[in-house]
């Protein structure tokens, strides 16, 4: 199914079709009845609709339950939609790790994959990666990668609407790399490319800590951190894709690198160490007074990166993730600082998603693709202008 025009001669049974896919997707194996109640369509015009789809191989007429078999008359037929006609990949390619998900049309994960990476691994290196999760993940479910409706990724950096990375520091050779027409390359689907926090935001959104809030913002935490935020449900990229970038904001006239916020000596801390990061957060919590001090340098910055977003956006919840996430000492003293800074302070919380955010977030920009063929979703949390 593509898209409703109004150019199209066949809108009305698209759009019924569409209405009574989105029903059968979101009931338990729902009879003739059952879709003409939900839907508020004929009955005639309901079973025109669900024959059509049986023939496309997105429905299926379901078996009939036990206790109908026992019941005198012919039991009522029931439909159930294929959530196996087709799957959906979400893959997170980070400094540290490659990650994939499987998900069937409806986004339920059936599969999961990754690999550890290093941060000097060249683009090429990091791609055959993603190459082998993909592989093993579709291997161990048992699913051809011919099935494959669609791919998001996630990915840091500022990422064009094609897929192609602007600008890139945490990974090498990533500024100006055609990330998307290189993954295309590997499949035979619409590959979509975003950046990490953006994911992340809107994985925290379907099913993490935003799951009731639209106006939200996501910071993945760490020396340089970044953030992704929605506004009334949609994802804000910005003009060119660079909105969030917060962590350029050491840039308007401080004195202290993010390499040095953390440090306890003279030496830098490389922005991706993440093991050394969580040491010093470890030393502070044990009263090391460098340490402490170190930490309240973090949590500063942050502060005031947070902030920056918060006074322009105004979100109703500020996630936090990344390696920051998981460490105690974080979130009390932002909440605080960000009511002294803010003029109406969000709810902050902590995300629910871990490190599974990004590759989550990639899985419903993937589903979002599918359900705008499947359902004539329009402005959705992810589509791109």
């Amino acid at each position: 199914m593509g898209r409703l025009t109004g150019g199209d001669p066949s809108l009305l049974r698209r759009i019924n079709s569409a209405v009574v896919l989105h029903a059968l997707r979101g009931a338990d194996c729902p009879t003739f009845t059952d879709l003409t109640r939900i839907t508020g369509l004929s009955r005639p015009t309901v079973e025109g609709v669900v024959e059509g789809l049986m023939e496309t191989g997105l429905v299926v007429e379901s078996a009939p339950g036990e206790g109908e078999t026992r019941r005198q008359g012919r039991p009522a037929r029931r439909f159930r939609f294929r959530a196996e006609a087709g799957h959906l990949l979400g893959i997170e390619i980070g400094p540290h790790r490659v990650a994939a998900l499987l998900s069937g049309l409806d986004g339920r994960i059936i599969g999961a994959s990754s690999r550890e990476a290093t941060t000097s691994a060249s683009a090429d290196e990091r791609l055959d990666r993603v190459r082998v999760v993909v592989a093993d993940v579709l291997r161990r479910a048992g699913v051809a990668r011919s099935s494959l409706r669609a791919v998001g990724v996630g990915s840091p950096g500022i990422v064009e609407a094609d897929g192609t990375v602007r600008l890139g520091t945490a990974l090498p050779d990533w500024t100006g790399l055609a990330l998307g027409e290189r993954l295309r390359r590997s499949f035979r689907c619409p590959v979509l490319v975003e950046n990490d926090a953006n994911a992340a935001a809107v994985a925290e959104h379907w099913k993490g800590a935003a799951t009731e809030s639209d106006d939200i913002v996501f910071v993945l935490a760490g020396l340089s951190p970044g953030a992704g935020s929605l506004i009334g449900g949609r994802l804000h990229r910005g003009f060119g894709g660079a909105a969030g970038e917060i962590g350029a904001l050491h840039l308007l006239g401080r004195e202290v690198t993010p390499e040095k916020l953390l440090s306890t000596t003279d030496e830098p801390l490389h922005p991706l160490d993440e093991r050394a990061v969580a040491r010093v957060f470890a030393r502070a919590k044990e009263g090391d007074v460098g340490a402490t001090q170190a930490m309240e340098r973090f949590i500063q910055r942050l502060v005031h990166d947070v902030a920056a977003l918060v006074l322009a956006l105004d979100p109703e919840l500020v996630v936090i993730g990344g390696w920051a996430a998981g460490l105690d000492g974080v979130l009390d003293p932002l909440r605080d600082q960000l009511s002294r800074y803010c003029l109406r302070p969000p709810r902050v919380a902590l995300s629910l998603l871990g490190e599974a955010a990004v590759a989550t977030g990639a899985l419903r920009l993937a589903l979002d693709q599918v359900e705008e063929q499947l359902f004539a979703v329009e402005g959705t949390a992810t589509a791109r202008r």
